[in-house]
């Protein structure tokens, strides 16, 4: 029988929101398993006690916030929108179907406001992190680590150039210690001390968002981005490390600190990790050898000289100290250079008689020069480790842990794009999101288990 539906829709009903949200919502399980009682400790410093008219409750405050990163609902304006149409978001909440939702300003207030300048985002993620090691999900012996972009909210032809002083690495001092060493082991003098030259580089600064970096990479997309470089677990893939640098900044620069933060912070006995090609320098093969972990790193592929021999094919003797040509000739130890790099040469004298002379060299004077970095030895190390079995296993699972984890990212939560502009407002957007997706894996495990 032919049936119409009339107009219902201003019938009043007795309805009970608890009963209209699915028990198996993903807001149900992270309501359950995830404890947020902690973040009305960490954030009240940052309100008065006995002044002021009452504030919005912090836990709905932050639990807006987790709701618009963890649906990937890019503007606080339509976020508003959603909570106000959504009964599982006003649930989580603790709305009631007639409370007003809390207008979109008052996030960006206490964003530029209140939270200003502080560590609070840092101390949630850390927290979420916490809950995780306490449910056995965090092993802390194996660690994925690496960087993805973020565009920056800004136009890429809008720049100015800026002449900055090159910043000085953190390994410095250790390396000049070992330069020293070095030269005094091979009869050396130590090299004289120079005066401090600044060293200079010119950039280009984006006019709509300063604190971004431009990035220029082979096969990449020229932008002005922001790099979110993260470590995942290899247990459950539990995200352990979240850290914002703009994009020019390379992905090895920030490695071995935030490595070393994680095992201060959570307590992690580190004994494996594995990393991309970009990570494969001498500091972080010195620095991962110093702490004796082992290190899986890709591969970087070199484009040696049409025509001529590659460096693999002259053998190094570490007990004389110098390389052997293919044609049996000796490279002698010369000097280390100030950079760190030592220094083998050939006799030119037999090199201008060698039938091998054009596949080795087209120096003007006949001689050979290798250099050798004094950290080589454990990027060898590194390399040894990435073709045995283990290291082979170890990178297989890279892809899969970390790479995943940014995938996600940003194909579920909107971390293709920045959401607002400046290096602390990154920081929020990585720091947040990574939160929400470690709520996401702990809630979803638990609840499997039941």
């Amino acid at each position: 029988m032919f049936y119409t539906r009339n107009n219902t829709q201003n019938e009043l009903e007795l309805i009970c929101l608890e009963e209209l949200v699915p028990q198996d919502h993903l807001l149900r399980k992270i309501d359950k398993y995830i404890d947020f009682s902690f973040i009305v400790d960490k954030v009240r410093p940052y309100y008065c006690e006995d002044n002021g008219r009452p504030s919005l409750d912090p836990l709905v405050l932050f639990k807006m916030m987790f709701i618009g990163y963890l649906y990937g609902i890019r503007s606080e304006r339509q976020l508003e929108k959603e909570i106000q149409m959504n009964l599982a978001y006003r649930w989580f909440l603790g709305l009631r179907i007639s409370d007003s939702v809390p207008h979109h300003s008052t996030i960006s207030w206490n964003r530029h406001n209140r939270f200003k300048d502080t560590d609070i985002f840092q101390e949630i993620f850390d927290e979420i992190v916490f809950q995780a090691i306490d449910h056995r999900m965090i092993g802390g012996r194996v660690l994925f680590s690496d960087s993805t972009h973020l565009k920056a909210d800004a136009n890429k032809h809008k720049f100015k150039r800026e002449t900055v002083e090159v910043e000085t690495r953190e390994y410095i001092n250790e390396l000049n210690e070992a330069i020293d060493g070095d030269r005094k082991q091979n009869g050396k003098k130590p090299l004289k001390q120079r005066e401090d030259v600044k060293k200079e580089k010119t950039i280009r600064v984006s006019k709509t968002d300063p604190e971004s970096g431009f990035m220029s990479r082979d096969h990449k997309q020229e932008m002005f981005c922001y790099l979110d470089h993260r470590t995942t677990d290899m247990k459950y893939n539990i995200i352990t490390d979240a850290f914002v640098t703009p994009g020019n900044v390379h992905d090895s620069v920030p490695y071995l600190s935030r490595l070393d933060r994680q095992i201060e912070r959570f307590g992690f006995e580190v004994e494996a990790v594995a990393l991309d090609s970009g990570y494969l320098t001498n500091p972080i093969c010195k620095g991962l050898s110093d702490r004796k972990i082992f290190g899986v790193i890709a591969h970087r592929r070199y484009q040696p000289t049409k025509g001529l021999f590659k460096k693999s094919e002259f053998n190094y003797d570490e007990k004389k100290n110098s390389y052997t040509c293919p044609n049996g000739q000796t490279l002698k130890y010369s000097t280390t250079s100030r950079e760190g790099y030592r220094e083998y040469k050939s006799d030119s004298k037999i090199c201008k008689t060698c039938p091998l002379l054009g596949k080795c060299t087209r120096s003007k004077n006949h001689q050979k020069v290798i250099t050798r970095h004094v950290w080589e030895e454990h990027k060898e190390k590194v390399r040894q480790n990435r073709l045995s079995s283990s290291g082979k296993m170890l990178y297989k699972y890279r892809k899969e842990k970390v790479e995943r984890s940014f995938a996600d990212s940003k194909e579920l939560h909107g971390l293709r794009y920045c959401r607002l502009r400046g290096l602390h407002n990154a920081g929020e957007q990585v720091l947040l999101t990574a939160a929400c997706q470690n709520m996401k894996k702990i809630a979803t495990r638990l609840a499997k288990l039941g």
